[in-house]
């Protein structure tokens, strides 16, 4: 009678901590989804790709499972759980690069695209006219954005809503500008092809300007890559000469220690070094 009062109880915690586990994870889970998962699909669909959270989340897990087997095979368990660490970043990572890429490119095709806008105005368009004839003239990001806002007009949407929108969704200072500049120049009144014509230059100089300075900072960046990799290279180079002096550092818990604290403070470096150089127009 003891040993099954005793077998019912042991059942009782363990299915009571296993529920309470399992709620646990699903929270987590959840607030994984709403803060991860989701941003990551809206971030995509609002660069006109369309995937599905289940589809990040299976990216996610793949890009970790695939560090963890290269960093189980070039190194031990501890290289492994620090190259699951950076895996489960890397779709974040490359999702941010291709956003920033396509704003990049989005902010090159604006600069003719204004000088077009104001060509079309001095024929005698209408706003929503040239931005149409715009949009089939250019090539993606512009066009689907300007076909996107086009779509918006056609629906009802009043045209300060349609272009703020297009701003939110692209999120770049220069069409926000453009769109400010619209917006005021639509109510007030005023020259409108003048208008654009000043944005466009205002927008072509300031890209004169960024690539000067890109330039000048190069050797900077290159710099700071360099010396970044050094530590990495000179691990390497001496674990290939001497092993005997690197590999039992690599099976001990201050060896693990002091890994950590250089790739804390090689991450330190490059940030600083990088903030350094990046100078925005």
């Amino acid at each position: 009678m003891l040993a099954l009062t005793s077998f019912l109880l042991i059942a009782g915690a363990v299915f009571s901590f296993s529920l309470i586990i399992i709620g646990v994870l699903a929270r987590g889970y959840a607030q994984y989804r709403d803060k991860y998962l989701d941003r990551s699909s809206d971030e995509l669909g609002a660069m006109f790709l369309f995937v599905d959270a289940r589809q990040v989340l299976l990216l996610n897990v793949s890009c970790m499972v695939l560090a963890a087997l290269a960093g189980y095979a070039l190194g031990n368990i501890a290289v492994a759980a620090l190259a699951t660490a950076v895996g489960y970043f890397v779709p974040g990572f490359l999702i941010r690069y291709y956003r920033r890429r396509r704003v990049r490119k989005f902010n090159l095709q604006l600069v003719d695209g204004l000088q077009s806008m104001a060509n079309a105005f001095r024929a005698g368009l209408t706003f929503p006219q040239a931005a149409e004839q715009l949009a089939q003239e250019s090539l993606p990001p512009l066009s689907q954005e300007l076909g996107l806002m086009i779509k918006e007009l056609r629906l009802g949407v009043p045209i300060d809503d349609a272009l703020i929108n297009t701003s939110q969704r692209v999120r770049s200072d220069d069409l926000e500008l453009v769109v400010v500049a619209t917006n005021i120049a639509r109510q007030l009144g005023g020259n409108m092809a003048e208008m654009f014509e000043v944005l466009s230059a205002t927008a072509r100089e300031r890209f004169r300007l960024q690539g000067k300075i890109d330039a000048l900072t190069s050797q900077g960046r290159l710099q700071g890559w360099i010396v970044a990799a050094m530590p990495l290279a000179l691990g390497l180079v001496l674990n290939y000469i001497r092993p005997d002096l690197l590999q039992p550092m690599l099976h001990h818990v201050f060896g693990y220690a002091l890994v950590a604290i250089v790739c804390i403070m090689e991450a330190l470096g490059i940030v600083l070094i990088r903030r350094v150089v990046n100078i925005d127009v």
